[in-house]
């Protein structure tokens, strides 16, 4: 099989690396709008060549975009026109579905497409941040199925098989309120804080030296991308503020127990929440 890479960083050339040694894939063609992204994917091994876009459609048999999310929603329609009658199939690895599942549901090559999201990453970017075994025994969401052809499904639930992903299926705007809450938050919560201590740093130079490992799990996301991650906050606005919403309000009630003094109030708050140990156990 031949697959077109579209987007060869972090999540797109992890997949080439496992899809490549693992026989899924014969040949692929790398797509990416950063020179030195398409450079170094080929100089790693982690595709076979460069192409532009349109060729490299043109050329393969899967088509995976692992762009951000706004630049998935951009080829999408156009890559749909140029395999419209083809047995070609085109899927996306976005955290956000809702916007692209609204442009595409009306075309007349939707069956070609198949909605993904692999809920596997790190903070790391670009194609030297690509990593083998990066989703084995993850969670690969499928949305809305019966939208997409059987036979390009087939395709694409093979290629999770190979990478050694479970398959959860769901719509597109179930997706986008779950990821919200157990992905999208984290984000805003670890860039947050790494902001608040980045303002209190610039006097207190000493607060680095005294960061542990707490701190330093929390506020691991933050390193994550700029240009991955404020396309899915603006995407999934809707829900991500509900959620910062919720948080706030908790946020607001600790820090009233907190100067009230109530260790009795604060201490049935962290045992509510040392109930989550038996979700994620």
């Amino acid at each position: 099989m031949t697959i077109a890479a579209v987007g060869i960083g972090l999540i797109g050339g992890s997949l080439m690396i496992d899809l490549r040694k693992r026989g899924f894939a014969d040949k692929i063609i790398g797509v990416d709008s950063n020179l030195q992204h398409r450079n170094i994917a080929q100089l790693c091994g982690l595709v076979d060549e460069t192409d532009s876009l349109e060729n490299a459609v043109d050329r393969s048999d899967l088509i995976i975009l692992s762009t951000p999310v706004d630049t998935n929603c951009k080829m999408l329609p156009g890559i749909l026109d140029q395999i419209a009658g083809t047995s070609r199939v085109v899927t996306d690895m976005g955290s956000t579905k809702n916007k692209i599942a609204d442009i595409s549901k009306n075309h007349p090559a939707r069956g070609r497409y198949v909605a993904l999201h692999p809920m596997a990453g790190t903070e790391f970017s670009g194609p030297l941040a690509a990593i083998g075994r990066l989703f084995d025994y993850k969670n690969a969401i499928i949305c809305d199925r019966e939208l997409s052809d059987q036979d390009a499904l087939g395709v694409v639930e093979k290629m999770l098989e190979v990478l050694n992903m479970r398959k959860v299926y769901m719509n597109s705007s179930d997706h986008d309120v779950h990821v919200a809450y157990v992905s999208h938050i984290s984000h805003i919560t670890s860039f947050s804080l790494a902001l608040s201590v980045l303002d209190k740093e610039r006097e207190e130079q000493n607060i680095m030296t005294l960061a542990g490992g707490g701190f330093e799990s929390t506020v691991r996301l933050a390193k994550s991308n700029g240009d991955t991650w404020a396309p899915i906050f603006l995407e999934n606005s809707e829900f991500i503020i509900e959620v910062m919403d919720t948080y706030i309000e908790k946020m607001n009630l600790f820090r009233k127990m907190i100067s009230e003094k109530d260790k009795d109030g604060l201490k049935t708050l962290m045992e509510e929440a040392n109930k989550i140990r038996k979700i994620l156990n």
